[in-house]
């Protein structure tokens, strides 16, 4: 355990990475400050919301302000309010374990939950990863319907985001299953970003006719919006390189082929790069100009300002704080964060319950 993990600070900014460790907007090759630099705010103080989690993953947002939480090995959904009161509210079925980083993963609340109710989530299953639809009703679990499948699993790799986009339609992060071919195969769900309807089907004007939105990725597992509407997606390397790619249909995104900065035709650069002992990036989102992306095994909160499609200098806050950060989440409607850890699991070796759920004010 980290000397400060359990200790709660103000936040306190670390300098920013070398240009040796940095690379810039793709093409340039070069981390010199730029427009991007100048988002308005950033992290100033972090509370703990809650305690006594193990390995809590997806986080939803309800329109009451609340979220729901999934544990990845539990296979337990919880509510939690802003101040605090925790609620299992079910456990959801089929959901298996693969001993490393599968199990119950993302969740997304429909943008109609007032009116269908319908809570989506990202599981591994006896035959692989799949999203499946389930009804919250305010009070209990129910409903169960597989919508997706033919997602490979395996111990490692399998990515697990869900999220609806502004666009309507529900997005998901898959992994290549520790094969990395799959990333480039436009027949697999693997090694992908996935774009389809509320019922799980393609949704118009996908690039290939299918679920696949991008490809060439390894292990993506984070994904957001910024206010005109340009999907953000973060994914952790093998032993070289973590990536911020700015994703667009049909693109590729180079792995296995690449690493990091791609030089071979057809195939798209990330807009930053990490080392991946400083990054190994799970969770992102938008606030104020910025991302905010989670670090596992660099343990850090990283801030990257964007202007447009230019993402700026990252700067790491908490570095060695709080250990493994899983996911972040914007609370709706504030300039407030949430921000979860999974030290609880194989590689943050620490017991059940050690995991939290912060909050962090942006000033």
């Amino acid at each position: 355990m980290k000397n400060c993990r359990n200790t709660l600070v103000a936040a306190v900014a670390t300098t920013a990475l070398t240009a040796g460790l940095l690379l810039a907007q793709a093409g340039t090759g070069n981390a010199a400050p730029t427009a991007a630099d100048s988002a308005s705010s950033a992290p100033s103080t972090i509370k703990t919301v809650s305690s006594d989690w193990t390995v809590p993953w997806g986080l939803g947002w309800l329109p009451d302000g609340s979220a729901l939480i999934t544990e990845r090995d539990s296979f337990k959904l919880f509510k939690l309010t802003q101040s605090g009161t925790k609620t299992q509210v079910g456990t959801v079925p089929n959901v298996v374990t693969t001993s490393g980083e599968g199990g119950l993963m993302g969740l997304a609340v429909s943008p109609n939950w007032n009116t269908d109710h319908y809570v989506y989530l990202m599981h591994t299953a006896s035959d692989g990863n799949r999203i499946a639809r389930m009804t919250y009703d305010g009070s209990s679990l129910s409903g169960y319907k597989a919508l997706a499948t033919g997602i490979k699993k395996n111990r490692y790799h399998n990515g697990g985001r869900l999220k609806f986009g502004p666009d309507g339609y529900l997005y998901a992060s898959t992994g290549d299953a520790q094969t990395a071919d799959l990333a480039q195969d436009k027949d697999s769900l693997n090694g992908k970003i996935l774009r389809m309807t509320t019922d799980g089907k393609p949704a118009p004007g996908n690039p290939f006719g299918t679920l696949v939105y991008s490809l060439g990725h390894r292990n993506p597992q984070g994904l957001t919006w910024d206010p005109q509407g340009r999907l953000w997606e973060v994914e952790l390397g093998n032993n070289k390189y973590d990536e911020l790619n700015l994703i667009e249909p049909g693109k590729n995104y180079g792995w296995p082929t690449c690493e990091g900065s791609c030089s071979t035709s057809g195939m798209t650069s990330p807009k930053r790069q990490w080392s991946v002992g400083d990054a190994s990036p799970s969770g992102v989102t938008y606030a104020d100009g910025a991302l905010y992306m989670a670090a596992l095994r660099g343990e850090r909160l990283w801030r990257i300002p964007v202007d447009g499609t230019s993402a700026g200098t990252p700067q790491a806050y908490y570095t060695n704080s709080y250990g493994r950060l899983r996911t972040v989440e914007t609370v709706p409607g504030e300039n407030t964060l949430w921000l979860s850890t999974t030290n609880a699991d194989k590689n943050g070796g620490e017991p059940d319950g050690a995991d939290k759920v912060f909050q962090v004010d942006l000033q």
